[in-house]
């Protein structure tokens, strides 16, 4: 812990004090080495993963469905150049454009997810970063503004950080895309999502984003893109683009860390 924590001290530093921080890191190095972020094992660079780690990481590659980043088990036979949908994109779009993720979430993605939330590990969120940006590269090319989904100000002030926010920022400073962090509001507390069935997510996290004040200004005719840590049925992510819609947004995408798939019928 106050490893990572001393990392992620350096990995902030200004222009003007990175040479200084260079020198830092390198003496950090020896006497703190740099380990794996999945599993502890010791690496050459810090904030990557062991070979053992990274076989057990699932990424997601094409092919997948276009609108929701589900991977299909085989490659779809196309009609013409429309890109491949799954059924459950054709019978029950959201309101998102598409959605692309970094992985599945399996045993080490969790692990990651859930220590950079409940864990206090902040310095996994540039990491965790880098695998969105691969993963979410088209998305971002067309991208305008990037939105973390907001906590609740209660949630907020008991974790005292968004993990969203976090990793959106992360993106934002290797990719140069702006990041607004204030103009996306829950309005309502709601219950956890995890043990709730699809339905019953969509009905929970209905009426509970809002846009700020100043967000018509900054949302209206733009493509916005959602930065979420966890993608399983996507309704928190579905309702907040229905809001940047109705708010004036061009268009809205969606790019998650880990990727739920809750059954093989998901993938087709």
């Amino acid at each position: 812990m106050a490893s990572a924590r001393l990392r992620l001290a350096f990995s902030g530093a200004r222009p003007a004090g990175r040479v200084a921080s260079a020198v830092a890191r390198r003496i950090l190095d020896l006497v703190l080495p740099p380990t794996c972020i999945g599993c502890g094992t010791l690496i050459r660079e810090p904030g990557g993963l062991c070979g053992a780690c990274w076989r057990r990481m699932s990424f997601i590659e094409r092919p997948y469905c276009d609108r929701l980043g589900t991977p299909f088990p085989f490659a779809p036979a196309q009609l013409g150049d429309d890109p491949p949908l799954s059924a459950a994109a054709r019978d029950d779009p959201p309101a998102f454009d598409r959605a692309r993720a970094a992985v599945l979430f399996g045993d080490v993605s969790r692990d990651l997810v859930h220590r950079l939330k409940y864990g206090d590990r902040l310095d996994l969120a540039a990491p965790m970063a880098r695998l969105m940006v691969r993963a979410g590269a088209d998305l971002l090319r067309e991208a305008d503004l990037i939105l973390p989904v907001p906590l609740h100000p209660f949630r907020l002030w008991r974790r005292r950080f968004n993990q969203a926010a976090l990793l959106a920022h992360s993106i934002a400073d290797s990719t140069g895309v702006p990041v607004r962090a204030d103009l996306l509001r829950r309005i309502r507390a709601t219950p956890s999502q995890v043990a709730l069935h699809r339905n019953a997510r969509h009905a929970n996290v209905a009426g509970a984003f809002a846009l700020s004040p100043p967000a018509p200004v900054f949302v209206k005719n733009r493509r916005i893109l959602l930065i979420d840590d966890v993608m399983t049925t996507g309704a928190t992510l579905d309702a907040c683009a229905r809001i940047l819609r109705r708010g004036g947004a061009k268009g809205v995408d969606a790019l998650t860390f880990a990727r739920v798939v809750e059954s093989a019928g998901d993938r087709l």
